[in-house]
């Protein structure tokens, strides 16, 4: 609540720059943190074992708050995600949503040289894993695993391999 009236103040002009340290405000997202999941930004082909799975755009929104994706599979779904680091909770979020419907909510952390989230969350017996993992050559694999026992066992929902598209293809 503190921060939806701090937001509101901001933004109403209710208070005044010496309110912050310094006399200035801080640029909000320049945390080394909150750019961990950088390695993810671009245009990207994705593939499923060797195969097209489909294409992905992965931008910088809100001032270098947040990444923004736009996922088109090859069997036509669409989905956006919103990706970004919250300070107050020490994580990364990011939260989906694609055109048949379906969702997700995950949280997790960058560590290793990889992004993971999660949605397995305590009383929860079905959840989805989901690992980025930057590799030498600039490509990233992703991860997408799933449980219905708790984290006990996961199976493999995608694995998938993004590869910068060439000036050609990204037109």
């Amino acid at each position: 609540m503190f921060r939806t009236i701090l937001c509101s103040c901001l933004l109403a002009g209710a208070i005044a720059p010496a309110a912050f340290p310094n006399g200035a405000p801080q640029p909000a997202c320049k945390a080394a943190e909150r750019h961990q999941f950088d390695f993810w930004i671009g245009d990207w082909e994705v593939t499923q074992a060797g195969k097209p799975a489909g294409t992905n755009r992965i931008d910088v929104v809100l001032d270098g708050c947040a990444l923004l994706e736009n996922w088109t599979g090859k069997g036509g779904v669409r989905g956006h995600s919103l990706n970004f680091y919250d300070p107050d909770r020490g994580h990364w979020q990011q939260t989906w949503v694609d055109s048949s419907g379906s969702s997700l909510n995950l949280t997790g952390h960058f560590a290793g040289g990889r992004m993971m989230l999660s949605s397995l969350a305590p009383g929860l017996k079905q959840a989805d894993r989901i690992t980025w993992t930057p590799n030498a050559d600039g490509s990233v694999r992703q991860l997408w695993e799933h449980t219905e026992d708790a984290g006990r066992t996961w199976t493999t929902a995608f694995d998938g391999l993004y590869r910068r598209k060439t000036p050609a293809s990204a037109g």
